[in-house]
């Protein structure tokens, strides 16, 4: 018997998921939570084959409950359930570690294919986002590439977001000043930005930074 836990905050979402799973003569629901530590201490106790998770749980959302089983060692695989149509929250989730991801309005129609390819050891992902992310990576080849940056304006802009000068950067770059200005400059260019407190949030948020 394969082993299946829900966590989902609400209780009609979690019957319906229930009712789907039960469907299958060899799959059993092995818990149900309704917040993210609820679901890693029933992950922890029940080992499930599968924890079926929403996003936006109370207290640890779908994508911590995925990195700290990772970080206990568990081989349970987590199926993310979200509302939010996000690339970026797709790639977040591949970066935890997850390797099934589907909109609740698909899951009606999906979840049991998900959960059967994460049983055998295959990724599932929703198909809209997907497609979205192949359409977003062709532009960028087809002629967009030129804003993305660099790998040496990355480098610039998180010595930056963590408070270096640009004669500090060039120190530690082994670059002249005015080469690190250049790439400075080029690096807001392309992100539209004017100031130094926007490269900060820029690289916190695309993780280039710890705040």
């Amino acid at each position: 018997m394969k082993r299946i836990l829900i966590a989902d905050d609400h209780e009609v979402v979690r019957s319906g998921l229930r009712a789907i799973v039960e469907m299958q003569s060899n799959w059993i629901v092995a818990g149900e939570a309704s917040n993210g530590e609820q679901a890693i201490a029933l992950a922890l106790e029940a080992r499930p084959d599968i924890v079926i998770v929403d996003y936006s749980m109370p207290l640890i959302n779908g994508l911590e409950v995925s990195r700290r089983l990772r970080a206990l060692h568990q081989r349970t695989e987590v199926l993310i359930l979200t509302m939010h149509e996000d690339e970026e929250l797709l790639t977040e989730a591949v970066l935890a570690g997850v390797r099934g991801f589907l909109f609740k309005s698909d899951a009606k129609k999906h979840l049991i294919f998900a959960i059967e390819a994460l049983l055998d050891g295959r990724p599932y992902f929703t198909s809209a986002l997907v497609e979205k992310l192949l359409h977003d990576y062709q532009l960028n080849k087809q002629g967009k590439s030129g804003m993305l940056l660099t790998s040496r304006e990355q480098s610039i802009v998180q010595l930056i977001a963590e408070g270096h000068t640009n004669r500090s950067i060039s120190v530690i770059l082994k670059l002249s000043v005015k080469t690190v200005e250049t790439h400075r400059a080029s690096a807001m260019r392309k992100l539209g930005m004017s100031s130094t407190a926007e490269l900060v949030r820029y690289a916190i948020r695309k993780k280039l930074v710890v705040p």
